[in-house]
């Protein structure tokens, strides 16, 4: 059996930027705001955190800070997916040697592989690597998604521990689960889907929200591993306004607005994202309050 790299709900968190530069300090509050409210895993460089924006060695310096930042408290999961397979190997083993626990690997975007290629990709990847690979599909973003037959010969590796799940399919969530073994993870990778995902075996979530609610997200995570999918279910619908919210203009722009609006001082957003629009914003403001977050 492999071992669960994490179960619960782990952050996609964001990254801070300032004057052009990841901002350490700001990142390293964070980083203890979350373990504090009881945050079961760490993903950092992800699409939350702008990494397609940074630099090579802006990326590996952010991995390595939030290694040491966090200590071993809870894991590390770093995003090093790349539509290159080559690059993807690089960014993978730079990662493992910053100290990273696993690897975050999305689908090779623009090219749109198929299948086949698919399982090319990740399985030479994740035989260049000794850390735990999580698949990253989020067909929205990527243009390609990973069919349930392709998550079965994957699942066969013995590094590539399992998914985060953000195609908004739950046929294909279910198919996925009866297809793979048990110890091959389903996460989902949307704060609304949750409940649903957890429900078919998953294990917990990778989450946008919990930059702002970390605590709320915890717990719904937690619910849903105790079986408690009653309580779990209205939680979740509780949220449902404040996940809506997170994705009223292209993550990350809401969530950064969010933690900016509260004082975390996260700094902007680099091209070709932007500022949302005046409208976003007052949606934001106002959910904000909603939640009890500002007066």
């Amino acid at each position: 059996m492999k071992e669960t790299i994490f179960t619960g709900c782990a952050v996609a968190i964001v990254t801070p930027f300032n004057n052009g530069a990841v901002d350490l300090e700001v990142l390293g509050r964070l980083l203890d705001f979350q373990i504090e409210n009881g945050t079961n895993a760490i993903v950092v460089c992800g699409t939350t955190g702008e990494a397609t924006t940074m630099s090579y060695q802006e990326r590996m310096r952010t991995i390595a800070f939030c290694v040491e930042h966090v200590s071993g408290r809870i894991p590390v999961i770093a995003g090093s997916g790349s539509n290159s397979t080559e690059n993807a190997i690089t960014l993978s083993r730079d990662a493992e040697h910053c100290g990273a626990d696993g690897l975050l690997v999305v689908t090779p975007y623009y090219n749109k592989a198929t299948q086949a290629g698919l399982i090319r990709h990740y399985r030479t990847i994740a035989d260049a690597v000794s850390s735990p690979v999580i698949l990253y599909n989020v067909p929205s973003r990527t243009g390609v998604s990973i069919a349930p037959e392709t998550y079965a010969a994957l699942a066969e590796h013995p590094n590539i521990a399992g998914v985060k799940e953000a195609s908004g399919n739950l046929g294909n969530v279910q198919r996925t689960r009866s297809l793979c073994p048990e110890d091959f993870c389903i996460w989902s990778g949307n704060d609304d889907e949750t409940v649903p995902i957890c429900a078919l075996g998953g294990k917990g979530v990778i989450s946008v929200a919990a930059n702002v609610l970390p605590a709320e997200m915890r717990r719904l995570a937690q619910l849903c591993l105790n079986n408690d999918f009653a309580a779990a279910g209205k939680l979740q619908v509780h949220l449902k306004d404040f996940c809506d919210a997170m994705f009223c203009e292209v993550n990350p722009i809401p969530v950064k607005t969010a933690l900016n609006l509260l004082g975390w001082n996260a700094g902007e957003l680099r091209l070709p994202l932007c500022p949302p629009s005046k409208a976003h914003l007052e949606n934001i403001r106002k959910v904000l309050a909603q939640y009890g977050l500002t007066r």
